[in-house]
């Protein structure tokens, strides 16, 4: 494509160079054809007034005649002492001739000197933007990828600046990319930090009561073990947690897709809440319209859904209610888990789906990273995910799956 744009872009500027170097020729050969057919002419005139005064009987068709003979001989010419190469008409159309052959070897000439400009501006351009293409790749081995590239022709060194512009972006985005890898590895590991210290200061502690006091009551005892226990519960919980999103983010999951109902999703998910909803007697409702069935992992799928209905628990008054509506239409499944319980204020709202974000009305015991993981998963498997809330009415997450 670049050698066919590079040709066709010099072939039109030969040829407008032939072209006008051609006119100057013709119009200078044309120039020379008048001026001898206006001497010749002039000659000839003389020639038939002499005529006319010496032979005043003859007649024109003699003249003609005369004028139109083929018959030529130098030496018949000379015996009346005439001589071509003297003769002053003869002379000025050599002159002429000359003059002409002159400008026609200079046109050649600046046809030659344009053609061989051209040669040499199209040589020092592209050697040009060689070396321009040198420094660019240069200043980009040396990690600068703040380039501008202004040109917009189509030869083959425009192509090549072109794609070397997309690679630049491509590496600005990758060292973005791996500059924001940091900075959140480095707030992931400190949040990872603060989460762990805490249930760990308190093993710590629990452990140091019972190693120093031989003569702890049994049951203190006992207590001071089931703590360390529901706290072991909720660093192995945190661990896991962690290693899930860890594969998220390294892209290193391997998803067994199936056609999957929606309905059966929802009531795993639902029996994996089971202990929590009864130890605050909450009601789970299942509405399903349509029996949707949408292509996806379904042990990854239910562990999003299990994540949302565990955060409307915690958020649910004792004796609550949540609702699971399931329905579809030609665009996409959708399933919408509601509480009717605390809500959550607007400010934290946009926050909800971040790492480690906890929000005014969390449980304790909470992390903030369930509801990260449920939007990965859910977006993994071309889904989208979004939440309304209002302080003391409740919340609505509604999910959409855009494949069937």
């Amino acid at each position: 494509m670049g050698n066919k744009v590079l040709l066709k872009k010099y072939g039109i500027i030969f040829g407008l160079l032939v072209v006008v170097f051609s006119l100057l020729l013709v119009f200078t050969n044309l120039k020379e054809y008048n001026f001898n057919k206006k001497t010749i002419n002039y000659k000839i005139v003389s020639i038939v007034e002499k005529l006319k005064q010496k032979y005043p009987n003859i007649s024109d068709e003699e003249i003609l005649e005369v004028l139109n003979s083929n018959n030529f001989n130098r030496d018949y010419l000379r015996k009346y002492g005439y001589s071509l190469d003297e003769d002053t008409y003869v002379k000025m159309m050599k002159e002429n001739h000359e003059k002409f052959l002159l400008r026609e070897i200079l046109i050649f000439t600046g046809f030659v000197l344009s053609l061989l400009l051209v040669v040499l501006i199209f040589y020092f351009k592209r050697n040009r933007e060689i070396k321009n293409i040198i420094q660019i790749i240069e200043k980009i081995n040396r990690k600068n990828y703040e380039l501008k590239f202004d040109d917009y022709d189509e030869d083959e060194l425009s192509i090549l600046k072109s794609e070397i512009y997309k690679t630049t972006i491509m590496l600005k985005e990758v060292a973005e990319n791996s500059l924001n890898d940091k900075i959140n590895l480095k707030k992931s590991l400190s949040d990872i930090s603060h989460q762990l210290k805490t249930p760990l200061t308190s093993i710590i502690i629990m452990l140091d009561n019972i190693l120093d006091d031989d003569e702890m009551d049994s049951m203190v005892r006992i207590s001071f073990i089931k703590d360390i226990k529901k706290e072991v519960v909720k660093i192995n919980f945190l661990v896991q947690s962690i290693l899930k999103m860890a594969k998220f983010d390294s892209n290193t999951i391997s998803y067994v897709e199936e056609s999957v109902k929606l309905i059966d999703i929802a009531n795993e998910a639902v029996k994996n809440t089971s202990v929590l909803c009864d130890l605050k007697n909450i009601e789970v409702k299942i509405y399903n319209e349509g029996d949707p069935v949408i292509k996806c992992d379904k042990a990854w799928q239910t562990e999003a859904l299990t994540n949302l209905i565990k955060n409307a628990v915690e958020h649910s008054c004792e004796g609550g209610l949540i609702n699971i509506n399931i329905k579809k239409n030609n665009v996409y499944s959708e399933i919408i888990i509601e509480d009717f319980g605390s809500g959550i204020d607007l400010q934290d709202l946009e926050h909800i789906f971040e790492r480690f974000y906890k929000t005014r009305t969390s449980n304790k015991d909470s992390i903030g990273i369930g509801l990260e993981l449920s939007k990965k998963i859910i977006e993994a498997a071309q889904g989208r995910i979004s939440v309304e809330s209002k302080l003391g009415k409740g919340t609505k997450f509604t999910i959409k799956y855009f494949v069937h």
